[in-house]
């Protein structure tokens, strides 16, 4: 059987590094073992300059005159040009929208050409369960939950009867307003444990909070912020922390809980769905939105009291095996197995 072309169009680039771009990359690498795959940022891509990955180029796929078998995009926003011309260039080739959290909890709410991907998409995917509940019925039923993976690290210990001179808890996110930023910020202010450091890996996307990240750094000698680090660079300073924190106000399906879970790190997360979505509803580490009192009252618990620390410990285990990178390759190729072959 010939190999399908699948073109996978991702608004953020490699040099975004963020979760979206991480999402695509690693979905081109699970589809490549079975298909034909072209990365770009929008279809149809501009030139090769847009072409974000090996295997089919961008000038390669236009000059051989073939359509493509499969359109994959990410972000149905950012994304709907390119839904918009490949359905009207390929009417009868199906389509395959995955769903952000800005998708999900703010744009589809009120963007016209939001609302127009998810009905022209011949399949929506969403990375978390409970984002199901912000679809209308006729949505959810051509929609599938797909959880996104990493591969397992280590965590790092330390020798028996030696403790960690420091206890670090890190947030690792580019520093914008959706991933709210100024509540850990604001927690390091409000912590006593003489061990405990903040650490805040990410890039300054919006220059206010990059000016608050360097205020709070030269007034509380806990927090530091690290700016941009390679992925693999910042999932080595992951393992080796106590905690993780992500203070969204909206997530999809975070990659960082998934490279925090997989690592050995238990997370505190706000409450809200994206975030309960990958943990479960039952999770003891959530804080109320934007409530830095209670965040920082959670990390005084996780080293004030064991049994506390232990129990996240061993619900973040728990959850581990959703993100398992076979299950989320198998589940991926199925669905698109399913699309390009749906009378078999």
């Amino acid at each position: 059987m010939a190999r399908a072309h699948i073109w996978i169009v991702s608004p953020a680039s490699k040099s975004a590094n963020n979760g979206n771009w991480h999402t695509a990359s690693r979905w081109a690498r699970f589809l490549r073992t079975r298909h034909r795959v072209t990365l770009t940022q929008r279809w149809p891509a501009d030139a090769d300059a847009d072409a974000a990955a090996s295997g089919v180029s961008a000038s390669d796929a236009a000059a051989s005159g073939a359509a493509p078998d499969l359109l994959i995009a990410l972000h149905a926003r950012r994304s709907a040009p390119s839904l918009a011309a490949f359905g009207a260039a390929h009417p009868l080739r199906p389509t395959l929208l995955l769903l952000t959290g800005t998708d999900l909890y703010r744009d589809i709410r009120s963007d016209a050409a939001a609302q127009a991907a998810l009905r022209q998409a011949s399949a929506l995917v969403l990375l978390q369960p409970a984002g199901l509940d912000e679809l209308a019925p006729p949505l959810r039923a051509k929609a599938s939950v797909i959880y996104q993976s990493a591969a397992p690290l280590a965590p790092i210990g330390t020798p028996t009867g030696s403790p960690r001179r420091f206890l670090d808890v890190c947030m690792i996110g580019h520093l914008r307003a959706e991933k709210d930023p100024a509540t850990f910020m604001r927690a390091a202010a409000l912590l006593s444990a003489p061990r405990l450091r903040l650490l805040h890996v990410g890039a300054a996307l919006e220059p206010e909070l990059g000016a608050l990240a360097r205020a709070t750094a030269a007034a509380q000698p806990r927090y530091r912020w690290l700016g941009p680090l390679p992925h693999a660079a910042a999932r080595q300073r992951l393992k080796r922390c106590h905690l993780m924190v992500i203070a969204s106000l909206m997530e999809g399906g975070a990659n960082v809980i998934i490279e925090a879970v997989t690592s050995g790190v238990p997370v505190l997360a706000s409450d809200i769905g994206g975030n309960r979505g990958m943990l479960g509803f039952d999770y003891a580490g959530y804080f109320p939105l934007g409530d830095a009192a209670a965040l920082a009252a959670l990390i005084e618990r996780s080293v004030a009291e064991p049994a506390f620390y232990a129990l996240l410990q061993s619900q973040c285990a728990a959850r581990a095996p959703l993100f398992a990178p076979a299950a989320e390759r198998a589940a991926l190729l199925q669905l698109v197995d399913n699309l390009l072959h749906p009378q078999e």
